[in-house]
């Protein structure tokens, strides 16, 4: 579009300006997890809906059983109709001895390297990243009077706090809320330099498993070998669930895992990825995970089985020379595209139940489970906002996956019938969740550049 120009140079000159908003939004306390910070969720959601009201937004603050939604739309105009989601709540401070300034009173602090960094909760997680869409969107307001296309937003206060609110929300809105695609700015670039949209996430199941041998815990010398002993069995099983090429090893684990797109491959082993680094850096050198497969295929494109903690008998100082009765365990597994988390889960617990001997028992306790997601790869929106975000960071943009799961995402999906299109400008190194949280200023600036382009993008 031929505005493009003037939107870039209106967000260059006015950033200052940009960065004074981000600075009074890290100012409100919005923690979602703790009870005394309520009304500052509620400030910072009016704070939003006064902002995104001074662009023309019809905005609203609406209540739910937890802290309230902000939904915001923007004027019909031709193109594609877009539903930009994040979130206003942030994480506690705590502890609060190790912050070097204070959390809520953010600051610049100009860096060696020519860096500058934004210091204070939120400034990456999730303020300064959804602050780069609307900033975005006051440029072209700015330049042209009105927006590129059709522009929703929804913002909300609890994702810190695992979204207690947000399925029952979409449930009961899904006709204001649905539109063409949803675009999410709470993700990583591949690095310092390299743009990146998230394509893949894996979905999860996690469960806890109680194996009960005797009636109590027997004397080691008096039951020894003739009694059996619940966490040499717990041993046994687990040890079971992983084959000696790493893969999984419960019967039926891989039905309808596919294999990764031949593209996506070759994409991938282009992309700056140290593997002998990336385990050093946290003390390691050998992959764990299933032989012939890279790094990045184990821990982004396929399935997982991971112990999480394992308890049992006597573990208190010295010894006690006991056979336990019970031994416990927490495991989760990350699937990918194609497995069913009720499927994982109940043939999870047959194979537990074919290991147990006739005179032991065992019980289940099930958590959080999510399916996988993955975009599809030839979207035109994917499109245009790679080559948008290549444009404007001069270097090809990462098709990235996560590790991680995203269960907002399967929400979206199932509520709304909604592909997201994950695009984010935070760095590793942002220390979110940790003490002295901090966004790049050139993420900050960058970004509101990229979301010009790509809303261009999608205009075109």
């Amino acid at each position: 579009m031929s505005d493009v120009p003037a939107a870039l140079a209106f967000v260059d000159a006015n950033l200052d300006r940009s960065l004074e908003r981000l600075f009074e939004f890290i100012r409100i306390p919005s923690v979602s997890t703790e009870a005394q910070y309520a009304p500052d969720c509620r400030r910072a959601a009016h704070w939003l809906a006064d902002e995104l009201g001074a662009l023309d937004f019809s905005s609203f603050v609406r209540d739910t059983a937890g802290h309230p939604m902000v939904v915001a739309h923007g004027p019909e105009v031709p193109g594609p109709h877009v539903l930009f989601y994040g979130h206003y709540d942030v994480q506690p401070v705590d502890p609060l001895a190790l912050w070097t300034t204070p959390p809520f009173e953010p600051s610049l602090a100009p860096q060696p390297d020519g860096e500058t960094f934004i210091l204070g909760r939120g400034a990456s997680d999730d303020k300064g990243q959804l602050l780069t869409f609307i900033e975005a969107c006051r440029a072209w307001k700015a330049v042209t009077g009105t927006l590129p296309i059709r522009i929703s937003m929804l913002f909300e206060g609890e994702e810190e706090a695992g979204s207690p609110s947000l399925a029952p929300f979409l449930e009961a809105n899904a006709e204001d809320l649905r539109a063409d695609t949803i675009l999410v700015c709470d993700t990583d670039m591949w690095d310092h330099d390299t743009p990146a949209i998230t394509t893949m996430w894996r979905g999860f199941v996690s469960e806890e498993f109680t194996i009960t041998a005797g009636d109590r815990d027997l004397h080691s010398g008096m039951f020894g070998s003739a009694a059996r002993n619940a966490v040499q069995l717990m041993s046994t099983i687990i040890g079971k669930l992983r084959a000696d090429d790493g893969s999984v090893a419960i019967p039926g684990f891989y039905d309808g895992v596919t294999e990764l797109p031949e593209a996506i491959k070759a994409q991938w082993d282009r992309l700056p990825f140290d593997a002998e680094k990336f385990l050093a850096d946290v003390g390691l050198s050998l992959p764990a995970g299933e032989t012939g497969r890279s790094v990045l295929e184990q821990v982004w494109a396929r399935p997982t089985c991971e112990i999480n903690g394992v308890w049992g008998g006597y573990t208190g100082d010295g010894i006690k020379t006991v056979i336990p009765a019970e031994a416990h365990a927490k495991l989760s597994f990350r699937l990918v595209a194609g497995q069913d988390p009720d499927r994982i889960c109940t043939i999870f617990r047959a194979f537990v139940q074919s290991l147990l001997p006739a005179d032991c028992s065992v019980t289940f306790r099930a958590y959080a489970s999510a399916p996988a997601e993955m975009m599809p790869l030839d979207g035109a929106l994917l499109a245009k906002a790679r080559i948008a975000l290549t444009e404007e960071w001069n270097v090809e943009t990462a098709l990235a996956g996560t590790g991680g799961s995203i269960p907002i995402l399967g929400e979206f999906k199932k509520r709304l019938g909604m592909d997201s299109l994950l695009i984010g400008f935070a760095r590793f190194d942002n220390r979110i969740h940790s003490p002295n949280e901090k966004y790049d200023l050139s993420s900050f600036h960058k970004g509101i550049r990229s979301w010009v382009r790509i809303l261009a993008a999608f205009a075109e």
